[in-house]
């Protein structure tokens, strides 16, 4: 089967470090065309903005958009109402109320929309999920570290509102909560810290409820010095074993176990769209934007030291 053209809208660093490599590799995809107001990628066709490539689309039905949130719906509704297939980078969308409406939208359309989260997509997940389902899970711990100046180096619009903070990590490992449990938790608190001038959060404390009792609690944090560390270390009555690399491996006494299947998230993305695409379907799972909406009406705020990159 031939590779589908796609446009990629967003060149930024998350495109270059996983979105151009999963494209360039793919068997199912052709990366047609980049959209940008700032960048270019060599050896496709370039434009702009979305209007400019809407005018020109040639024959690209489905495109990526991996921007940050807040320009990122109004890319999605032209290309919808433009009858094109849509991929949406995590966080979907600033506000639910948008995302609802834009999944409207795609149904009264009858295109493709698929709100991603490339943590939930390797194998490590799977087995996560496979291992506490049969046992009781009693403690679950998510441990989500990160330095910031890495993760998104210079980059003030992560402080604005619409666009998380420290739960632009957090919310990855939110989607794992939600396919890891039979039972999607709920927060019972929050405390956030803001950094003086700044409006969102650099580091959070949760507690979540489950009717079957377990205690799951998180720390996010944007301050971490050195590697990144995105854990869940997880008891049940079975044993304990933790997954590590933000979703992509299983580790039990402190060795990681070996898993059939890719480990790879942003291929296995792809490759999940263009399922959808060829079976004229859609996918779209609003529990991650739920809890991460939950922490910030139920958070307790504290200001604490200025952050300067």
């Amino acid at each position: 089967m031939a590779p589908m053209p796609i446009a990629l809208a967003g060149i930024g660093k998350i495109a270059r470090d996983e979105h151009i490599p999963a494209l360039i590799d793919s068997p199912d995809w052709r990366l047609d065309a980049a959209i940008s107001r700032s960048a270019s990628v060599d050896g496709v066709r370039n434009f702009s903005d979305i209007d400019e490539f809407l005018a020109d689309p040639g024959e690209v039905r489905t495109v990526a958009l991996a921007l940050p949130p807040g320009p990122r719906m109004a890319y999605a509704r032209k290309a919808i109402e433009a009858g094109l297939n849509v991929m949406l980078e995590k966080p979907p969308a600033p506000t639910l109320t948008e995302l609802r409406n834009l999944w409207s939208l795609a149904q009264s359309r009858g295109v493709t929309l698929y709100a991603s989260w490339h943590s939930r997509m390797g194998a490590a997940v799977e087995e996560t999920r496979r291992r506490i389902a049969e046992a009781r899970l009693r403690r679950l711990r998510i441990d989500w570290r990160e330095d910031v100046r890495q993760s998104h180096p210079g980059q003030d619009w992560v402080w604005e509102p619409g666009n998380l903070g420290v739960f632009d990590p957090g919310i990855n490992a939110f989607s794992i909560l939600a396919v890891i449990l039979d039972e999607t938790p709920h927060l019972t608190s929050c405390r956030m810290e803001i950094p003086e001038g700044r409006q969102m959060p650099i580091a959070a404390d949760l507690d979540f409820a489950t009717v079957a009792g377990a205690e799951i609690s998180g720390r996010l944090d944007w301050r971490h010095d050195g590697d990144p560390s995105w854990r869940m270390e997880i008891e049940t009555d079975r044993g304990t074993f933790a997954l590590t690399r933000s979703g992509s491996a299983v580790e039990v006494d402190g060795a990681e176990i070996s898993l059939d299947g890719s480990v790879a998230e942003y291929p296995l993305v792809y490759k999940r769209l263009a399922e959808l695409v060829r079976a004229s379907e859609s996918e779209f799972d609003l529990r991650p934007m739920t809890l991460t909406a939950d922490a910030f009406l139920i958070a307790e705020r504290r200001v604490g030291a200025p952050f300067e990159w």
